[in-house]
C-alpha cells in the first residue's frame, strides 16, 4: 500500500491514503483526518539523494542551442543534502536575484536495501517504490552543464518528494510512465520515462557498480523538455502516471 508521512498535533504519522475519500488520510493509529490540516514531509526519510542531469534525449535537444554538449558515455550525477527536501504542499523559496528558476518533474526511485554490483537484468528487484520529485534548477548560478554546483541545485527547500511513496510492485514498469507538470493549472511540460537515456535499472546497475547503495536513498532520475521559469506566486503541480500529483508553491525569498 502506499504511504505518507506528515506531521499532525505537533507528532509525524504515516499515514495512508482513504478509499473513496482522496481529501482524507488514515492515520496509523487509526486516525482520519483531513488532508489540508496536516503538514506534508516526504513520504520517506531519504538517505543519500543521488541526482541525474540531462537523462533526457529531448531534454538535451532543448539546451543544446544554448550550450556546446559532447556524447557522454556515463551519466551525469551529483549528490543533494537532506536540507533541500520539501514535502508536498510545501514552499520553495525564489531567490530575488534569480530570473530562471525552473521546475523539473522527475520520477525518483527509492531503494529498498543494500545494493552492491547488482547487474541491471536484477536492478529493479533492489527498488522499495517510487515518488514524485520536483528538483527545482536556479540557472544564473549554472558554471557548467557537466558540473551543477551546490548554487543550481541544492538550495533549501528545492526538492520537493511525495505525496505518496508507491510500492515498486504498483509500478511494474517504470519505463512506462508519462509526467506532466501544471503551472497555475496550465500544462507547461510533458514527457514519458521511456525517453529516458538512461533507464532506472541501468541507472541503479551503475551506480551500485562504485558505491554502495542503502535502503532509503533516491535515486532523482532527470526531466524531459518543456522547462520554463516559474514566479513567486506560482503553483506548480508535477504529476506522474500511477503516484499522483506533487503540490508545490514558490514563495519570495526572505
Amino acid at each position: 500500500m502506499r504511504v505518507a508521512r506528515v506531521v499532525h498535533g505537533g507528532a509525524i504519522h504515516t499515514a495512508y491514503p482513504v478509499a473513496d475519500h482522496p481529501q482524507h488520510l488514515q492515520l496509523a493509529n487509526g486516525e482520519v483526518v483531513g488532508a489540508a490540516k496536516v503538514q506534508w514531509l516526504a513520504p520517506f526519510e531519504p538517505r543519500t539523494i543521488v541526482a541525474l542531469g540531462l537523462n533526457y534525449a529531448d531534454h538535451v535537444k532543448e539546451l543544446a542551442g544554448e550550450l556546446t554538449l559532447t556524447k557522454q558515455d556515463e551519466p551525469l550525477v551529483f549528490l543533494k543534502g537532506p536540507n533541500s527536501v520539501v514535502g508536498h504542499g510545501g514552499h520553495t523559496p525564489k531567490p530575488a536575484d534569480v530570473a530562471h528558476m525552473h521546475y523539473e518533474c522527475e520520477l525518483a526511485v527509492v531503494i529498498g536495501r543494500t545494493t552492491q554490483r547488482v547487474p541491471a537484468e536484477h536492478a529493479l528487484a533492489h527498488v522499495l517504490g517510487y515518488t514524485i520529485c520536483n528538483d527545482y534548477a536556479f540557472r544564473e548560478y549554472l558554471e557548467n552543464w557537466y558540473r551543477p554546483n551546490l548554487r543550481v541545485k541544492n538550495r533549501d527547500r528545492s526538492t520537493a518528494l511525495g505525496p505518496w511513496l508507491v510500492p515498486a510492485n504498483e509500478i511494474p514498469d517504470p519505463q512506462n510512465l508519462g509526467l506532466r507538470t501544471l503551472v497555475n493549472g496550465h500544462v507547461v511540460q510533458q514527457g514519458h520515462t521511456s525517453h529516458m537515456i538512461h533507464s532506472v535499472a541501468n541507472l541503479i546497475a551503475y551506480l551500485s557498480g562504485f558505491m554502495t547503495l542503502q535502503s532509503g536513498d533516491v535515486i532523482l532520475t532527470g526531466t524531459p523538455d518543456g522547462v520554463t521559469p516559474v514566479q513567486v506566486g506560482d503553483e506548480v503541480v508535477t504529476a506522474i502516471d500511477g503516484l499522483g500529483e506533487l503540490v508545490n508553491h514558490v514563495v519570495s525569498a526572505p
